[in-house]
């Protein structure tokens, strides 16, 4: 058989054509990283206490103590409730006659009613959320995490879908699709009416954000040279993913207006129409669906632009194993065989720690001691070092032990938060945000790790499984910040807990250090992954004597 990769080299590493293809597809990526973060802007809760009406004829004193004092769970120290007031009537009751509260009224004894007139919102940091639009604090409070849950909801969706879509239909055409229902639902959400409304579009959003992001990923992944694609695949996208989420707080610092924040993200989204003319389909993929002719008049056009003359003939062999193997192939085949299965559950597992603890600790930012904008910002930027440090690791090291040692190290920090001293802020701020990076890092890994696992066949319905898989851990992620109301270290030694375990797990994967990417199912190397397997390069007649003497043909 003649592997693909050989077929292509001939190309070249890092031509005209390769730049091309990895530029433009990295931008494709930018929109993922302020998309999905934005809630932490739109949602966040601003300080409120109940309204007291302007006509309602209080003295000064009784308006100023009109609230009652309640301990703040987080500080200790005694603040305003957010959801009660004391009772209007008896508290215009005694203004009328004259008396002063705490003075001649014991103001434990006066009773309290919920916030019947509504809420007032401290307005120095925003404008406006979904929060103070539809007084989504209080009785209505759970709506808030559940915002998020329904975006991850569509994320889940969206990770089922789009993976045999674009296995069927093509990575390209899933792509564009996807990115232009990812814009236009994000400008409908501008003029969302209701609660109901917002999370049904924010839904939607979901499911294109995620099947553009795994659907340009693949598509680089499978189109790339092996050491292009390992930039790629990690420093890559991500970087470029950073770009956009590092671009959220400056734009929602300007917008401070949940309609113009998201009206300010949309816009970007309509640039990206010229690029279906210069970025092409997936050849691997044409050849996996039987489409030789198509296959090598993308790799022709690309010799051309890279001013190398192509062989007369590019694909012979490789083509007809492929079509053999694809005609009847979908997200059961990730399960039907032994080998394939321990694969798949095990990434599943690992996917859905990393999913709980990367949404979890980028949503707490607006919760962290300082300026939620600046937080955010900070919070994005240590992205940057760990997809640096990803690809530097995807790039000399054991992709197994890079996985499992970042993982380790990121639910180690994120233990030792619990034991800080509650005075020294910015240091457990350093620590979670040292634990973020950990985790990014092992998320940028992951990705990446479970292309080259996966063959041709099936690697854009797999990594959309395991993103599926993943979204249930994202799907809880903001219930994980919404422990902190019954103590504030909860949330970190689980997600400590769960990362920590995940490391360990992650060390029964197979190596795939220096392998050439697998097409078929058969390629696949075995779990659990104790030793590093031969590459399965073979030529045709090797291959039908391992067959004829009952040997696999994969590995010799």
């Amino acid at each position: 058989m003649i592997d693909y990769e050989v077929a292509t080299a001939f190309l070249g590493e890092w031509g005209h054509f390769q730049q091309q293809v990895f530029f433009l597809l990295c931008l494709t990526v930018i929109p993922n990283g302020f998309t999905g973060m934005c809630i932490v802007f739109v949602a966040d809760t601003p300080p409120h206490r109940c309204v007291i009406p302007a006509n309602v004829n209080l003295t000064a004193a009784w308006r100023n103590r009109s609230i009652p004092l309640e301990l703040d769970s987080n500080s200790g120290a005694l603040v305003p409730s957010k959801c009660s007031r004391y009772r209007l009537g008896d508290v215009l009751s005694f203004s009328d006659r004259g008396f002063l509260p705490g003075v001649d009224v014991n103001m434990s004894n006066v009773p309290t009613e919920s916030c019947l007139d509504g809420w007032e919102y401290d307005q120095s940091v925003y404008i406006s959320t979904i929060i103070t639009e539809w007084d989504l604090v209080c009785d209505d409070r759970w709506k808030n995490p559940i915002t998020s849950s329904i975006f991850f909801c569509g994320v889940l969706t969206g990770s089922f879908v789009s993976g045999q879509l674009s296995d069927r239909y093509g990575r390209k055409i899933v792509l564009f699709v996807t990115m232009a229902v990812q814009t236009v639902f994000t400008f409908i959400m501008v003029f969302a009416p209701s609660w109901p409304v917002f999370c049904a579009l924010f839904f939607i959003v979901g499911m294109a954000t995620i099947s553009n992001y795994v659907a340009a990923f693949v598509l680089g992944t499978e189109i790339l040279s092996p050491k292009v694609r390992t930039i790629y695949s990690t420093a890559g996208v991500s970087l470029f993913f950073a770009a956009g989420y590092m671009f959220l707080p400056l734009l929602a610092y300007f917008l401070r207006d949940w309609r113009m924040l998201l009206l300010g993200l949309t816009l970007p989204g309509f640039l990206y129409v010229p690029l279906w003319w210069f970025i092409p389909e997936s050849p691997r993929w044409l050849l996996s669906r039987g489409r030789v002719e198509e296959a090598e008049a993308i790799v022709r056009d690309a010799a051309k632009k890279n001013k190398i003359k192509p062989p007369p003939v590019i694909f012979s062999l490789l083509q007809k194993e492929l079509q053999c193997e694809s005609k009847a192939l979908n997200i059961c085949d990730l399960l039907r065989s032994p080998n394939i299965r321990w694969i798949s559950l095990t990434l599943w597992l690992v996917w859905n720690t990393l999913t709980i603890a990367y949404f979890a600790l980028s949503l707490n930012t607006a919760n962290l001691h300082g300026n939620a904008y600046f937080n955010c910002f900070v919070s994005a930027l240590v992205e940057i070092p760990a997809y640096t440090l990803s690809w530097v690791m995807f790039r000399w090291w054991s992709r197994r032990l890079s996985l499992s040692s970042t993982l380790f190290m990121g639910g180690v920090f994120l233990l030792f938060l619990q034991l800080m001293p509650a005075n020294l802020v910015y240091l457990s701020i350093t620590l979670e945000m040292m634990g973020k990076c950990a985790v990014t890092t092992a998320f940028a890994i992951v990705y990446a790790y479970t292309a080259e696992l996966y063959p041709t066949v099936l690697r854009n319905t797999a990594l959309g499984a395991c993103s599926m898989a993943s979204r249930i851990g994202s799907i809880i992620a903001p219930y994980f910040i919404y422990l902190r109301s019954y103590s504030v270290s909860l949330p970190y030694i689980l997600m400590g807990s769960l990362t920590v375990a995940s490391g360990l797990l992650t060390l029964l994967l197979p190596e795939s250090y220096g392998m050439p990417l697998p097409d078929t199912i058969s390629h696949m190397q075995h779990f659990p992954g104790c030793c590093k397997k031969k590459p399965y390069k073979l030529t045709n007649t090797e291959e039908k004597e391992k067959v004829a003497e009952g040997k696999s043909p994969v590995f010799l």
